[in-house]
């Protein structure tokens, strides 16, 4: 990536403010025609959101994207959407005991509405805040209740593969342990055992930064730092590491790109959130010190990665170790060309990843000024590239935002519009929803409003 290291906010202005337009648009685009019986709308095919069953993990995505558009211009049709669609919709998602995805339907949602609710955007109402804390609680619980031990005294949160299946993406979907903590909730186990979700949380973040991202020590002969695996395996009996693997990137010993971002999103914002925990929390857990630093390392190890793999314009291919890459040359000597005949950018893995590049900046201006402005200026970067052509989807009868956006490439799930070789000009709703958080984050830095994270003012 080249680094624009004079992009200020103020050059971002107008682009947000067109983004914000274009993003309204497109939600009552899809209130409007999308059937909801069909399942939750996942990715678009020809322009038009459809859904794909594998996991019902995008819906807090869509109601959320309505929470986030009400934040950034106040109006309130999107807030009257975002609580009916919660309110009639997500219920089912708070107590899904088969998926890993808590952190993002949920906290999307009911976490978004009471966040807005604590922050004075909305007004506040008791029984309706009861209403989204007890979701919230619960939410955590369910969570955490998917937990397999390793060997080594940690564990993790297992993914819908099964107890021997760690996912990168969970690090994200930490959002819900650390609210329902918050919330002073206490997850109860056999025998009226009280379970620590502050305890699971941590150590599920230990266990991903140990095995799921590699740091150039030597473990394997590909142990490039920053790589990360998309899955770890473990085995059930014994707890004990057996392998990376990859579900969605072309193969374990290659990077999968929106698996690199979950991790670049979710550390630094797992550090703000450390911030806040009082230190006594900690210290049965190894301590502030400790906790900060494997996260920490974690965090700098996978964007010094995306930075380095990714074209001068910030954008990624979808996974580093894709065979038709051998045919581009230098693919990071010039910007990411979604049209190619090889193979497809992920506009969505830089839209993820945008956000945990601004927000380690941010978070290393409290503690090593000298790296924040680094951080800070290649997310930056990266936003500048995705509101603009030909990232931001500009024509009106095209239901999606973030256009460029890949599903799962090695299944072969993605549209290939015609004339095209490899998948290009479509969306996804996660794509769309982090597009909007990520240009949330910067619209409330550049208005000098309160800082957003997704725990202000909860608990």
């Amino acid at each position: 990536m080249k680094i624009d290291s004079n992009l200020q906010l103020g050059d971002l202005r107008g682009l947000l403010q067109r983004f914000w337009e274009l993003s309204g648009d497109k939600i009552e685009r899809i209130e409007r025609a999308y059937d909801i019986s069909q399942g939750s709308p996942v990715f678009t095919v020809d322009g038009t959101y459809t859904t794909r069953g594998w996991t019902e993990w995008t819906q807090g995505f869509q109601y959320g994207s309505s929470v986030l558009q009400f934040d950034a211009t106040d109006e309130g049709r999107f807030l009257e959407a975002a609580k009916a669609g919660t309110l009639e919709y997500m219920a089912p998602h708070v107590s899904h005991t088969g998926v890993h995805d808590h952190g993002f339907n949920n906290t999307s949602t009911y976490g978004g509405l009471l966040r807005l609710m604590e922050e004075g955007r909305i007004p506040a109402n008791e029984w309706e805040a009861h209403f989204y804390r007890l979701a919230l609680k619960i939410s955590g619980a369910v969570q955490a209740g998917r937990w397999s031990p390793t060997a080594d005294g940690n564990g993790f949160i297992y993914s819908f593969n099964g107890p021997h299946s760690l996912f990168a993406d969970t690090i994200r979907s930490l959002r819900a342990l650390a609210l329902s903590y918050r919330l002073g909730h206490v997850m109860m186990g056999e025998n009226d055992k009280p379970v620590s979700l502050l305890a699971r949380l941590i150590m599920h973040a230990r266990t991903t930064a140990d095995y799921a991202v590699f740091y150039g020590e030597g473990r394997d002969a590909y142990d490039i730092r920053g790589r990360v695996a998309h899955e770890s395996i473990f085995n059930p009996n014994d707890g004990n590491y057996r392998c990376p693997n990859s579900q969605q990137g072309y193969a374990p010993f290659s990077t999968w790109t929106r698996g690199l971002a979950w991790i670049i999103c979710g550390y630094p914002e797992q550090l703000e959130f450390l911030d806040t925990v009082p230190e006594v929390d900690l210290e049965g857990l190894g301590g502030v010190d400790a906790i900060r630093a494997f996260m920490l390392k974690a965090a700098e190890a996978t964007c010094d990665f995306y930075i380095e793999h990714t074209g001068t314009d910030g954008i990624p291919y979808w996974d580093t170790g894709a065979p038709g890459l051998a045919k581009m040359g230098n693919i990071y000597d010039r910007p990411a060309d979604p049209y190619n005949e090889y193979e497809p950018v992920d506009s969505s893995a830089a839209a993820i990843a945008a956000q945990g590049l601004i927000r380690l900046g941010n978070w290393q201006e409290k503690h090593n000024a000298d790296k924040a402005a680094h951080y800070r200026q290649a997310g930056l970067t990266v936003m500048k590239t995705l509101l603009q052509e030909p990232y931001m989807s500009t024509k009106a009868e095209h239901q999606g935002l973030l256009l460029h956006s890949v599903y799962h490439r090695p299944n072969d799930w993605d549209a290939i519009p015609q004339g095209q070789k490899v998948p290009c000009d479509e969306s996804s709703m996660w794509g769309d929803y982090h597009m909007r958080e990520a240009a949330l984050l910067v619209q409330r830095m550049l208005d000098e409003k309160p800082y957003y994270t997704f725990f202000n003012g909860i608990g």
